[in-house]
Protein backbone atom coordinates (compact mmCIF):
# COMPACT_ATOMS: atom_id res chain seq x y z
CA UNK A 1 0.00 0.00 0.00
CA UNK A 2 2.62 2.36 0.94
CA UNK A 3 4.55 1.54 -2.34
CA UNK A 4 1.22 2.25 -4.31
CA UNK A 5 0.79 5.70 -2.47
CA UNK A 6 4.62 6.51 -3.20
CA UNK A 7 3.98 6.15 -6.77
CA UNK A 8 0.98 8.09 -7.06
CA UNK A 9 3.06 10.88 -5.54
CA UNK A 10 5.49 11.22 -8.03
CA UNK A 11 3.30 10.75 -10.85
CA UNK A 12 1.58 13.93 -9.16
CA UNK A 13 5.04 15.62 -8.73
CA UNK A 14 5.87 14.82 -12.69
CA UNK A 15 2.91 15.95 -13.86
CA UNK A 16 3.22 19.26 -11.95
CA UNK A 17 6.64 19.94 -13.47
CA UNK A 18 5.16 19.26 -16.69
CA UNK A 19 2.90 22.07 -16.22
CA UNK A 20 5.20 24.62 -14.90
CA UNK A 21 7.99 23.53 -17.45
CA UNK A 22 5.66 24.29 -20.35
CA UNK A 23 7.21 25.90 -23.16
CA UNK A 24 4.71 25.00 -25.88
CA UNK A 25 1.61 26.74 -26.81
CA UNK A 26 -1.46 26.83 -28.93
CA UNK A 27 -3.09 30.40 -30.88
CA UNK A 28 -6.18 30.69 -29.81
CA UNK A 29 -7.40 33.31 -32.14
CA UNK A 30 -5.59 36.15 -34.05
CA UNK A 31 -6.62 39.33 -35.42
CA UNK A 32 -4.34 42.65 -37.05
CA UNK A 33 -1.12 41.24 -35.85
CA UNK A 34 -2.40 40.07 -32.18
CA UNK A 35 -2.49 36.88 -31.30
CA UNK A 36 -3.82 35.07 -28.12
CA UNK A 37 -2.41 31.54 -27.28
CA UNK A 38 -3.10 29.04 -25.04
CA UNK A 39 -0.66 27.22 -22.68
CA UNK A 40 3.05 28.76 -22.53
CA UNK A 41 2.41 28.66 -18.92
CA UNK A 42 6.37 29.87 -18.11
CA UNK A 43 6.27 32.47 -21.00
CA UNK A 44 7.55 36.19 -19.64
CA UNK A 45 6.75 39.47 -20.50
CA UNK A 46 8.80 40.28 -23.51
CA UNK A 47 10.03 37.02 -24.44
CA UNK A 48 10.58 36.28 -28.07
CA UNK A 49 8.22 33.30 -29.44
CA UNK A 50 8.46 31.34 -32.49
CA UNK A 51 5.10 30.66 -34.24
CA UNK A 52 5.03 27.51 -36.55
CA UNK A 53 2.70 28.77 -39.97
CA UNK A 54 2.81 27.01 -43.22
CA UNK A 55 4.56 29.07 -44.89
CA UNK A 56 7.39 29.29 -41.91
CA UNK A 57 8.27 30.52 -38.41
CA UNK A 58 7.30 33.92 -37.74
CA UNK A 59 8.63 35.88 -34.43
CA UNK A 60 6.29 37.19 -32.22
CA UNK A 61 6.83 38.96 -28.40
CA UNK A 62 4.92 38.34 -25.51
CA UNK A 63 2.63 41.38 -24.67
CA UNK A 64 0.23 40.39 -21.41
CA UNK A 65 0.37 37.88 -19.09
CA UNK A 66 -3.27 36.51 -17.96
CA UNK A 67 -4.33 33.33 -16.00
CA UNK A 68 -4.55 30.67 -18.70
CA UNK A 69 -3.29 32.14 -21.66
CA UNK A 70 -1.08 35.01 -23.00
CA UNK A 71 -1.48 37.88 -25.36
CA UNK A 72 1.33 37.96 -28.07
CA UNK A 73 2.45 40.86 -30.85
CA UNK A 74 3.04 39.22 -34.24
CA UNK A 75 6.50 40.53 -35.54
CA UNK A 76 5.87 39.81 -39.44
CA UNK A 77 2.83 39.28 -41.77
CA UNK A 78 0.05 38.37 -39.25
CA UNK A 79 -2.16 36.96 -42.45
CA UNK A 80 -0.61 33.39 -42.87
CA UNK A 81 -0.96 32.96 -39.05
CA UNK A 82 -4.01 30.69 -38.26
CA UNK A 83 -5.53 29.52 -35.17
CA UNK A 84 -4.42 26.32 -34.25
CA UNK A 85 -0.73 27.21 -34.78
CA UNK A 86 2.29 25.68 -32.61
CA UNK A 87 4.08 28.30 -30.64
CA UNK A 88 7.03 27.86 -28.57
CA UNK A 89 9.04 30.00 -26.11
CA UNK A 90 12.57 30.59 -26.93
CA UNK A 91 14.01 32.01 -23.37
CA UNK A 92 15.20 35.09 -25.19
CA UNK A 93 13.92 38.45 -24.07
CA UNK A 94 12.87 40.23 -27.98
CA UNK A 95 16.64 42.03 -28.89
CA UNK A 96 17.89 43.73 -32.05
CA UNK A 97 21.16 44.38 -33.88
CA UNK A 98 23.09 47.09 -33.53
CA UNK A 99 26.66 48.35 -34.36
CA UNK A 100 29.23 50.42 -36.37
CA UNK A 101 28.51 49.07 -39.48
CA UNK A 102 24.50 50.83 -39.15
CA UNK A 103 25.59 54.14 -39.43
CA UNK A 104 24.66 55.38 -42.85
CA UNK A 105 21.70 53.18 -43.32
CA UNK A 106 17.82 52.69 -43.06
CA UNK A 107 16.33 49.76 -40.98
CA UNK A 108 13.07 48.82 -39.85
CA UNK A 109 11.56 48.47 -36.52
CA UNK A 110 13.31 45.21 -35.99
CA UNK A 111 16.68 45.98 -36.64
CA UNK A 112 16.43 44.72 -40.44
CA UNK A 113 18.44 46.90 -43.46
CA UNK A 114 15.22 48.48 -45.75
CA UNK A 115 17.71 50.51 -47.66
CA UNK A 116 18.72 48.03 -50.54
CA UNK A 117 22.79 48.16 -49.61
CA UNK A 118 22.47 44.54 -48.38
CA UNK A 119 22.99 43.12 -44.98
CA UNK A 120 24.70 44.58 -41.86
CA UNK A 121 27.37 43.30 -39.50
CA UNK A 122 26.21 43.19 -36.02
CA UNK A 123 28.58 44.11 -33.33
CA UNK A 124 26.02 43.37 -30.42
CA UNK A 125 22.53 42.53 -29.87
CA UNK A 126 20.82 45.05 -27.65
CA UNK A 127 17.75 44.33 -25.38
CA UNK A 128 14.96 46.80 -26.71
CA UNK A 129 13.56 46.83 -22.68
CA UNK A 130 16.22 47.88 -20.39
CA UNK A 131 16.51 49.40 -17.32
CA UNK A 132 17.06 53.24 -17.56
CA UNK A 133 20.61 54.34 -16.31
CA UNK A 134 21.08 55.11 -11.95
CA UNK A 135 21.41 57.89 -10.42
CA UNK A 136 24.47 56.68 -9.18
CA UNK A 137 25.76 56.53 -12.93
CA UNK A 138 24.59 59.68 -14.44
CA UNK A 139 26.26 63.11 -13.90
CA UNK A 140 24.98 66.92 -15.05
CA UNK A 141 23.99 67.92 -18.18
CA UNK A 142 26.95 70.78 -19.23
CA UNK A 143 27.91 69.93 -22.53
CA UNK A 144 25.77 71.89 -25.18
CA UNK A 145 23.75 70.08 -28.34
CA UNK A 146 23.98 72.96 -30.77
CA UNK A 147 21.07 72.48 -33.19
CA UNK A 148 22.11 75.79 -35.64
CA UNK A 149 18.57 77.31 -35.03
CA UNK A 150 19.63 80.68 -32.96
CA UNK A 151 16.45 80.75 -31.42
CA UNK A 152 16.68 76.97 -29.45
CA UNK A 153 20.61 77.59 -28.77
CA UNK A 154 20.16 80.92 -27.51
CA UNK A 155 16.90 80.90 -25.26
CA UNK A 156 15.82 77.39 -25.31
CA UNK A 157 19.48 75.37 -25.10
CA UNK A 158 19.49 71.78 -25.21
CA UNK A 159 22.04 69.36 -23.30
CA UNK A 160 23.90 66.17 -24.20
CA UNK A 161 21.95 63.92 -22.13
CA UNK A 162 18.49 66.38 -21.98
CA UNK A 163 15.30 65.42 -22.97
CA UNK A 164 13.53 68.39 -24.86
CA UNK A 165 10.63 67.75 -26.12
CA UNK A 166 9.33 68.83 -29.48
CA UNK A 167 5.39 70.36 -29.54
CA UNK A 168 2.95 71.47 -32.42
CA UNK A 169 0.14 71.26 -34.30
CA UNK A 170 0.35 68.94 -37.26
CA UNK A 171 2.53 71.14 -40.16
CA UNK A 172 4.46 73.58 -38.08
CA UNK A 173 8.06 72.40 -38.82
CA UNK A 174 8.30 69.99 -35.97
CA UNK A 175 10.46 67.42 -37.60
CA UNK A 176 12.49 70.28 -39.93
CA UNK A 177 13.63 71.89 -36.14
CA UNK A 178 15.26 67.66 -35.04
CA UNK A 179 16.46 67.66 -38.77
CA UNK A 180 18.21 70.83 -39.10
CA UNK A 181 19.59 69.62 -35.27
CA UNK A 182 21.31 66.53 -37.06
CA UNK A 183 22.25 68.52 -40.19
CA UNK A 184 24.84 71.07 -38.00
CA UNK A 185 25.67 68.18 -36.30
CA UNK A 186 28.26 68.24 -39.09
CA UNK A 187 29.24 71.57 -37.96
CA UNK A 188 31.57 69.47 -35.44
CA UNK A 189 34.77 67.76 -35.13
CA UNK A 190 34.71 63.80 -35.62
CA UNK A 191 35.33 63.32 -32.19
CA UNK A 192 32.76 65.99 -30.71
CA UNK A 193 30.01 64.58 -33.00
CA UNK A 194 27.62 62.36 -31.90
CA UNK A 195 25.46 59.56 -33.70
CA UNK A 196 21.77 60.59 -34.49
CA UNK A 197 19.14 58.39 -34.69
CA UNK A 198 16.10 59.08 -36.50
CA UNK A 199 13.18 57.50 -35.62
CA UNK A 200 9.89 57.43 -38.18
CA UNK A 201 6.88 56.30 -36.52
CA UNK A 202 3.95 55.75 -38.73
CA UNK A 203 4.55 58.15 -41.26
CA UNK A 204 4.03 57.47 -45.32
CA UNK A 205 7.23 56.15 -47.14
CA UNK A 206 7.70 59.11 -49.38
CA UNK A 207 8.12 61.01 -46.68
CA UNK A 208 10.62 59.41 -45.27
CA UNK A 209 12.12 58.69 -48.49
CA UNK A 210 12.52 62.88 -48.39
CA UNK A 211 13.56 62.86 -45.64
CA UNK A 212 16.65 60.47 -45.96
CA UNK A 213 17.36 62.02 -49.57
CA UNK A 214 17.73 65.63 -47.49
CA UNK A 215 20.02 63.89 -45.06
CA UNK A 216 22.11 62.27 -48.08
CA UNK A 217 22.13 66.16 -49.71
CA UNK A 218 23.39 67.77 -46.52
CA UNK A 219 26.18 64.81 -46.38
CA UNK A 220 24.20 63.84 -42.79
CA UNK A 221 23.76 60.19 -43.29
CA UNK A 222 27.61 59.68 -42.20
CA UNK A 223 26.80 59.88 -38.95
CA UNK A 224 23.09 59.10 -38.82
CA UNK A 225 20.83 55.94 -38.61
CA UNK A 226 17.38 55.77 -39.59
CA UNK A 227 14.82 53.81 -38.10
CA UNK A 228 11.68 53.44 -39.73
CA UNK A 229 7.83 51.61 -39.15
CA UNK A 230 5.75 52.98 -41.55
CA UNK A 231 2.07 54.17 -41.49
CA UNK A 232 0.94 50.67 -43.53
CA UNK A 233 3.19 48.25 -41.09
CA UNK A 234 1.27 46.37 -38.46
CA UNK A 235 0.45 48.38 -34.90
CA UNK A 236 3.07 46.38 -32.74
CA UNK A 237 6.12 47.35 -35.42
CA UNK A 238 5.13 51.07 -34.56
CA UNK A 239 4.80 50.46 -30.81
CA UNK A 240 8.63 49.15 -30.91
CA UNK A 241 10.05 51.17 -32.81
CA UNK A 242 10.86 54.32 -30.31
CA UNK A 243 12.57 51.56 -28.72
CA UNK A 244 14.28 50.12 -31.22
CA UNK A 245 16.16 53.29 -31.92
CA UNK A 246 17.01 53.79 -28.54
CA UNK A 247 18.89 50.47 -28.13
CA UNK A 248 21.10 50.76 -31.15
CA UNK A 249 21.65 54.11 -29.46
CA UNK A 250 22.57 52.53 -26.42
CA UNK A 251 25.07 50.38 -27.75
CA UNK A 252 27.41 53.69 -28.92
CA UNK A 253 26.72 55.48 -25.36
CA UNK A 254 27.84 52.22 -24.04
CA UNK A 255 31.09 53.03 -25.64
CA UNK A 256 31.71 56.62 -24.59
CA UNK A 257 29.90 58.25 -27.75
CA UNK A 258 27.04 60.71 -27.66
CA UNK A 259 23.81 60.00 -29.33
CA UNK A 260 20.94 62.02 -30.47
CA UNK A 261 17.93 60.25 -31.22
CA UNK A 262 14.92 61.53 -32.46
CA UNK A 263 11.28 60.39 -31.80
CA UNK A 264 8.91 61.43 -34.62
CA UNK A 265 7.13 60.93 -33.39
CA UNK A 266 5.31 59.50 -29.69
CA UNK A 267 1.35 60.83 -30.44
CA UNK A 268 1.44 57.75 -33.26
CA UNK A 269 3.44 54.88 -30.84
CA UNK A 270 0.44 55.99 -28.05
CA UNK A 271 -2.16 55.23 -31.16
CA UNK A 272 -0.36 52.05 -31.85
CA UNK A 273 -0.21 51.10 -28.43
CA UNK A 274 -4.02 51.60 -27.99
CA UNK A 275 -5.03 49.90 -30.65
CA UNK A 276 -3.01 46.63 -29.32
CA UNK A 277 -3.86 47.25 -25.46
CA UNK A 278 -7.74 47.07 -27.36
CA UNK A 279 -7.27 44.19 -29.08
CA UNK A 280 -6.25 42.49 -26.13
CA UNK A 281 -8.98 43.36 -24.28
CA UNK A 282 -7.45 45.65 -21.67
CA UNK A 283 -9.89 48.13 -19.91
CA UNK A 284 -10.04 51.43 -22.05
CA UNK A 285 -9.37 54.66 -19.49
CA UNK A 286 -9.14 58.21 -20.57
CA UNK A 287 -9.41 59.07 -24.27
CA UNK A 288 -9.78 54.70 -24.83
CA UNK A 289 -5.92 54.71 -23.67
CA UNK A 290 -4.80 51.77 -21.27
CA UNK A 291 -4.18 52.89 -17.25
CA UNK A 292 -0.35 52.39 -17.85
CA UNK A 293 -0.13 54.92 -21.32
CA UNK A 294 2.41 56.92 -19.01
CA UNK A 295 4.88 53.90 -18.47
CA UNK A 296 4.69 53.78 -22.17
CA UNK A 297 6.98 56.84 -22.67
CA UNK A 298 8.41 57.59 -19.26
CA UNK A 299 10.21 54.20 -19.40
CA UNK A 300 11.66 55.05 -22.98
CA UNK A 301 12.56 58.74 -22.42
CA UNK A 302 14.02 57.80 -18.37
CA UNK A 303 16.90 55.88 -20.67
CA UNK A 304 17.74 59.08 -22.02
CA UNK A 305 21.66 60.21 -20.15
CA UNK A 306 24.71 61.83 -19.80
CA UNK A 307 26.69 58.70 -17.98
CA UNK A 308 29.92 59.73 -15.73
CA UNK A 309 33.07 58.50 -16.66
CA UNK A 310 33.42 55.64 -14.59
CA UNK A 311 30.64 54.48 -17.01
CA UNK A 312 32.25 55.84 -20.11
CA UNK A 313 30.68 59.05 -20.03
CA UNK A 314 28.59 58.60 -23.43
CA UNK A 315 25.47 60.25 -23.42
CA UNK A 316 21.51 59.77 -24.93
CA UNK A 317 20.16 62.83 -25.99
CA UNK A 318 16.21 62.65 -26.58
CA UNK A 319 14.33 64.73 -28.70
CA UNK A 320 10.75 63.24 -28.81
CA UNK A 321 7.80 64.85 -31.15
CA UNK A 322 4.54 65.40 -29.92
CA UNK A 323 1.74 66.51 -32.29
CA UNK A 324 -1.31 68.52 -30.40
CA UNK A 325 -5.14 68.81 -31.74
CA UNK A 326 -5.61 72.46 -32.13
CA UNK A 327 -2.38 73.70 -30.28
CA UNK A 328 -4.21 71.80 -27.21
CA UNK A 329 -0.79 71.14 -24.84
CA UNK A 330 -3.42 70.40 -22.07
CA UNK A 331 -4.47 67.05 -23.63
CA UNK A 332 -3.74 63.65 -22.40
CA UNK A 333 -0.63 62.50 -24.25
CA UNK A 334 0.96 66.00 -24.39
CA UNK A 335 1.10 66.02 -20.53
CA UNK A 336 2.28 62.67 -19.85
CA UNK A 337 5.02 63.82 -22.15
CA UNK A 338 5.76 67.49 -21.04
CA UNK A 339 6.09 66.01 -17.46
CA UNK A 340 8.46 63.21 -18.26
CA UNK A 341 10.53 65.63 -20.17
CA UNK A 342 13.28 68.53 -19.13
CA UNK A 343 11.76 70.93 -21.06
CA UNK A 344 9.56 71.52 -24.54
CA UNK A 345 10.06 73.37 -27.59
CA UNK A 346 6.61 74.91 -28.28
CA UNK A 347 5.21 75.73 -32.29
CA UNK A 348 2.17 77.74 -32.90
CA UNK A 349 -0.08 77.84 -35.85
CA UNK A 350 -0.24 81.54 -35.92
CA UNK A 351 3.46 82.24 -35.37
CA UNK A 352 3.95 80.18 -38.58
CA UNK A 353 1.50 81.54 -40.66
CA UNK A 354 2.83 84.93 -39.80
CA UNK A 355 5.80 83.76 -41.51
CA UNK A 356 8.06 83.16 -37.91
CA UNK A 357 9.58 80.45 -38.70
CA UNK A 358 10.87 78.24 -36.54
CA UNK A 359 7.22 79.26 -35.02
CA UNK A 360 8.54 79.03 -31.23
CA UNK A 361 6.61 80.40 -28.36
CA UNK A 362 9.14 81.63 -26.65
CA UNK A 363 7.12 82.12 -23.72
CA UNK A 364 5.73 78.89 -23.21
CA UNK A 365 8.38 77.39 -24.47
CA UNK A 366 11.37 76.28 -21.79
CA UNK A 367 14.85 74.59 -21.29
CA UNK A 368 15.08 73.21 -17.51
CA UNK A 369 18.69 72.68 -18.27
CA UNK A 370 19.06 76.35 -19.35
CA UNK A 371 22.57 77.91 -19.54
CA UNK A 372 24.35 75.29 -17.82
CA UNK A 373 24.39 73.70 -21.11
CA UNK A 374 25.76 76.27 -23.09
CA UNK A 375 29.00 77.86 -24.05
CA UNK A 376 30.18 81.27 -22.02
CA UNK A 377 30.00 83.40 -25.26
CA UNK A 378 26.20 82.38 -25.75
CA UNK A 379 25.56 82.87 -22.28
CA UNK A 380 26.92 86.20 -22.55
CA UNK A 381 24.49 87.33 -25.63
CA UNK A 382 21.72 85.43 -24.77
CA UNK A 383 20.80 86.72 -21.33
CA UNK A 384 20.73 90.77 -23.11
CA UNK A 385 18.43 88.76 -26.27
CA UNK A 386 15.92 86.91 -23.50
CA UNK A 387 15.32 90.05 -21.38
CA UNK A 388 14.84 92.39 -24.59
CA UNK A 389 12.43 89.59 -26.18
CA UNK A 390 10.65 89.39 -22.92
CA UNK A 391 10.07 93.44 -22.88
CA UNK A 392 8.75 93.17 -26.40
CA UNK A 393 5.70 90.77 -25.49
CA UNK A 394 4.81 92.63 -23.13
CA UNK A 395 4.52 95.83 -24.80
CA UNK A 396 3.45 94.48 -28.13
CA UNK A 397 0.09 94.64 -27.15
CA UNK A 398 0.02 98.57 -26.93
CA UNK A 399 1.87 99.39 -30.22
CA UNK A 400 -1.72 100.17 -31.45
CA UNK A 401 -1.77 102.69 -29.55
CA UNK A 402 1.60 104.42 -30.63
CA UNK A 403 0.84 107.68 -30.70
CA UNK A 404 0.17 107.67 -26.61
CA UNK A 405 4.04 105.72 -26.00
CA UNK A 406 7.14 107.48 -24.73
CA UNK A 407 10.17 107.71 -26.82
CA UNK A 408 11.72 104.53 -24.52
CA UNK A 409 8.58 101.91 -25.17
CA UNK A 410 8.77 102.71 -28.66
CA UNK A 411 12.49 101.93 -28.82
CA UNK A 412 12.00 99.05 -26.68
CA UNK A 413 9.24 97.84 -29.52
CA UNK A 414 11.17 98.66 -32.62
CA UNK A 415 14.30 96.80 -31.18
CA UNK A 416 12.10 93.45 -30.40
CA UNK A 417 11.17 93.79 -33.99
CA UNK A 418 13.96 93.79 -35.33
CA UNK A 419 15.36 90.78 -32.91
CA UNK A 420 12.23 89.13 -33.82
CA UNK A 421 13.07 89.01 -37.91
CA UNK A 422 16.93 88.26 -36.81
CA UNK A 423 15.23 84.94 -35.09
CA UNK A 424 13.72 83.76 -38.14
CA UNK A 425 16.26 80.55 -39.91
CA UNK A 426 15.30 79.26 -42.97
CA UNK A 427 14.70 75.40 -43.42
CA UNK A 428 17.56 73.01 -43.05
CA UNK A 429 19.92 76.21 -43.17
CA UNK A 430 21.69 75.28 -39.42
CA UNK A 431 23.96 78.16 -38.40
CA UNK A 432 27.12 77.79 -36.49
CA UNK A 433 27.99 78.66 -33.06
CA UNK A 434 30.33 81.55 -34.06
CA UNK A 435 27.71 83.10 -36.61
CA UNK A 436 25.05 82.81 -33.96
CA UNK A 437 26.87 84.83 -31.26
CA UNK A 438 28.04 87.41 -33.68
CA UNK A 439 24.38 88.15 -35.12
CA UNK A 440 22.88 87.83 -31.60
CA UNK A 441 25.10 89.96 -30.39
CA UNK A 442 24.73 92.76 -33.28
CA UNK A 443 20.94 92.34 -32.69
CA UNK A 444 20.94 93.07 -28.52
CA UNK A 445 23.95 96.04 -28.48
CA UNK A 446 21.46 97.84 -30.97
CA UNK A 447 23.95 97.86 -33.80
CA UNK A 448 20.95 97.24 -35.88
CA UNK A 449 18.32 99.77 -34.19
CA UNK A 450 18.39 102.07 -37.65
CA UNK A 451 17.89 99.05 -39.98
CA UNK A 452 15.09 98.88 -41.46
CA UNK A 453 12.64 95.80 -40.54
CA UNK A 454 12.51 94.06 -43.82
CA UNK A 455 16.70 94.41 -44.31
CA UNK A 456 17.42 92.56 -41.24
CA UNK A 457 18.18 89.36 -43.43
CA UNK A 458 20.32 91.21 -45.14
CA UNK A 459 21.93 92.97 -42.70
CA UNK A 460 22.90 90.03 -41.15
CA UNK A 461 24.29 88.18 -43.98
CA UNK A 462 26.54 91.26 -44.71
CA UNK A 463 27.78 91.30 -41.05
CA UNK A 464 28.57 87.42 -40.75
CA UNK A 465 30.40 87.98 -44.07
CA UNK A 466 32.70 91.22 -43.52
CA UNK A 467 33.54 88.98 -39.70
CA UNK A 468 34.20 86.43 -41.79
CA UNK A 469 36.44 88.15 -44.33
CA UNK A 470 38.47 90.75 -41.46
CA UNK A 471 38.24 88.60 -37.81
CA UNK A 472 37.52 85.19 -38.85
CA UNK A 473 40.12 84.32 -35.64
CA UNK A 474 37.21 85.25 -33.33
CA UNK A 475 34.42 83.27 -35.15
CA UNK A 476 36.71 80.50 -35.19
CA UNK A 477 37.55 80.94 -31.44
CA UNK A 478 33.65 81.02 -30.54
CA UNK A 479 33.48 77.99 -32.40
CA UNK A 480 36.13 75.89 -30.52
CA UNK A 481 36.50 77.46 -27.51
CA UNK A 482 33.48 79.01 -27.09
CA UNK A 483 35.00 82.41 -25.53
CA UNK A 484 34.09 85.86 -26.76
CA UNK A 485 36.10 88.59 -24.46
CA UNK A 486 35.35 92.19 -24.41
CA UNK A 487 38.08 93.21 -27.13
CA UNK A 488 36.53 90.85 -29.70
CA UNK A 489 33.17 92.47 -28.95
CA UNK A 490 34.34 95.37 -29.46
CA UNK A 491 36.10 94.58 -32.72
CA UNK A 492 32.98 93.14 -33.84
CA UNK A 493 30.83 96.21 -33.16
CA UNK A 494 32.88 98.39 -35.25
CA UNK A 495 33.05 95.79 -38.77
CA UNK A 496 29.54 95.57 -38.19
CA UNK A 497 28.55 98.97 -37.91
CA UNK A 498 30.58 99.72 -40.75
CA UNK A 499 28.97 96.83 -42.87
CA UNK A 500 25.84 97.78 -42.89
CA UNK A 501 26.22 101.52 -42.54
CA UNK A 502 24.57 101.79 -46.57
CA UNK A 503 21.67 100.17 -44.94
CA UNK A 504 20.19 102.46 -41.98
CA UNK A 505 17.69 104.28 -42.29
Amino acid sequence: MNELVKKLKEEIISYDLDIKSEKKGTIAEVADGIARILGLSEAKMGELLKIETKSGAIDAFVFSLEEGMIGAAILDNFETVAAGDEVSSTGEILKVPSGKEMIGRVVDALGKPIDGKGEIKVDKMMEVEKIAPGVITREKVTIPLQTGIKAIDALIPIGRGQRELIIGDRGTGKTAIAVDAIINQKNMSKEERPICIYVSIGQKKSKIARLVATLEEAGAMDYTIVVCATASDPAPLNYLAPYTGCAIGEYFMDQGRDVLVVYDDLTKQAWAYREIALLLRRPPGREAYPGDIFYLHSRLLERAAKLNKDFGGGSLTALPIIETQASDVSAYIPTNVISITDGQIFLENDLFYKGIRPALNIGISVSRVGGSAQKKAMKKVAGKLKLDLAQFRELEAFTQFGSDLDEKTKAQIERGRRLVELMKQGQYKPVELGEQVVAIFAGSNGILDKVPVEKIAQAEEMIIASVRQRAKNIIEKINTKGEFEEKDQEEIEKIAREAISSLEE
